[in-house]
């Protein structure tokens, strides 16, 4: 499937503000210091919203809308570069336009379930 149009980024976290470093920060923390940064009126820069308790309806959407995936997030979560221990990613295997990166859908799609009470909150669409 070819899709074409506008182009658009999405906002979901902010590492750095004014020469501060925020990665200690948590996510909802960070999160509020960016949505203050994003105009509301319609733009080509985009903040994505919170989406908790969720999960598993987002990952449905998600797949209907044949998209890659959805990132899970501990609310709380700080960011760490080196080990991802407050996010997952979570693939859609039926994603059509998979072909030729095969290696990134190595049967990790379905690693944890966001709403299984790990405290893991949906925060945004890959």
């Amino acid at each position: 499937m070819y899709r074409s149009g506008e182009a658009y980024v999405y906002a979901f976290d902010i590492l750095q503000l004014d020469g501060q470093d925020l990665r200690s920060l948590p996510l909802h923390k960070r999160k509020q210091k960016l949505k203050r940064l994003i105009p509301d009126q319609p733009a080509a820069l985009l903040y994505v919203e919170h989406i908790e308790q969720r999960g598993e309806d987002l990952f449905e959407l998600a797949c209907r809308e044949d998209l890659e995936g959805i990132v899970a997030k501990l609310r709380s979560g700080t960011y760490d570069c080196q080990h991802a221990t407050s996010w997952i990613k979570i693939k859609n295997p039926l994603y059509t336009q998979m072909v030729g990166r095969q290696e990134l859908f190595d049967g990790k799609k379905f690693a944890g379930n966001p709403n299984s009470g790990t405290g893991i909150h949906l925060v945004s669409i890959t």
